[in-house]
């Protein structure tokens, strides 16, 4: 049976401040929602209070997202909305026109926050820093950031940026640690945002620690993996799901509380280093 979503005033969303910037904690992923399925998910997942909804040009569901923003009521400036330029994108010559047509795609006036995808070793951070910032300058967004950036090249862009780079979205869950990214967002007042928060093909949903918690909470375990996240200083998660029901269970996380042994426990399987996300033109990662 669906779980009814809570009224948006019983959800006790936490807020991250990140150099200006105030990010809700939880938002959706929409990475291959596609047509009808995105528009509706979106509408659903706003109507029932979430309010950080995240895409990117690569995704090419910038307008369903849109629509689906504008399909669910709510007032365009009571939400969060990020999209990224694909790392082919942002070379100075590219980047603030591929922004505009993330834009007008979404078709709800200008994001909350642009963020470069991925670093690309051919394109000078340099260009492509200055080039995220004219965006900005131009009102494409109101904030800037990166995706996919280890802890180096975090500080390079960082010192490069004129405006502050506010988040750095970076897979991460109880599997893979991110302790110098996290260190690097400390120094830089940035946001850490999780993607695949919650792993890929079931492996991390059915580690015993995490059943294991979840069994005596009485909660399921994409609950206590996110619960884990979003209780970290500075960290934020959008997981995606194509399923209705789980809009309601993933956002109901801010009822109940880990103990300090069961974040010890999740804490320590991230010693594993299971990288799911490694592309052919990935960086060079952190190694903690």
């Amino acid at each position: 049976m669906a779980v009814a979503f809570k009224p948006i005033e019983d959800i006790r969303m936490k807020m991250i401040e990140a150099s200006g910037a105030r990010i809700p904690a939880l938002g959706l992923g929409t990475y291959k929602l596609t047509g009808e399925t995105c528009v509706g998910m979106v509408a659903k997942a706003i109507e029932g209070g979430y309010r950080h909804i995240d895409t990117a040009r690569m995704y090419g569901n910038e307008r369903e997202v849109g629509e689906g923003i504008r399909a669910s009521g709510v007032d365009r400036s009571d939400l969060f909305v990020t999209t990224k330029i694909w790392y082919e994108d942002i070379g100075a010559d590219r980047l603030v026109s591929t922004a505009e047509a993330a834009v007008e795609a979404l078709g709800t006036g200008a994001v909350d926050l642009l963020l470069i995808h991925w670093p690309n070793a051919r394109i000078p951070l340099e260009d492509s820093i200055s080039a995220l910032n004219a965006a900005r300058e131009k009102g494409l967004t109101r904030h800037i950031g990166v995706a996919n950036f280890p802890s180096t090249l975090m500080d390079d862009a960082a010192a490069m940026s004129a405006a502050p780079l506010v988040c750095n979205q970076v897979e991460y869950h109880p599997l893979l640690s991110q302790e110098a990214v996290l260190a690097a967002c400390e120094r830089h007042d940035m946001a850490l945002i999780a993607y695949s928060p919650i792993g890929q093909g079931g492996e991390l949903l059915q580690h015993p620690t995490v059943t294991g918690i979840a069994q005596r909470l009485g909660r399921t375990p994409a609950q206590v993996i996110l619960r884990w996240e979003i209780e970290q200083p500075r960290v934020g998660a959008i997981p995606r799901t194509s399923n209705p029901d789980r809009l309601s269970e993933n956002l109901d996380v801010f009822s109940f509380e880990l103990s300090d042994t069961d974040r010890t426990a999740l804490n320590d399987m991230t010693r594993q280093r299971k990288r799911l996300v490694d592309p052919s033109f990935a960086p060079s990662w952190d190694r903690v």
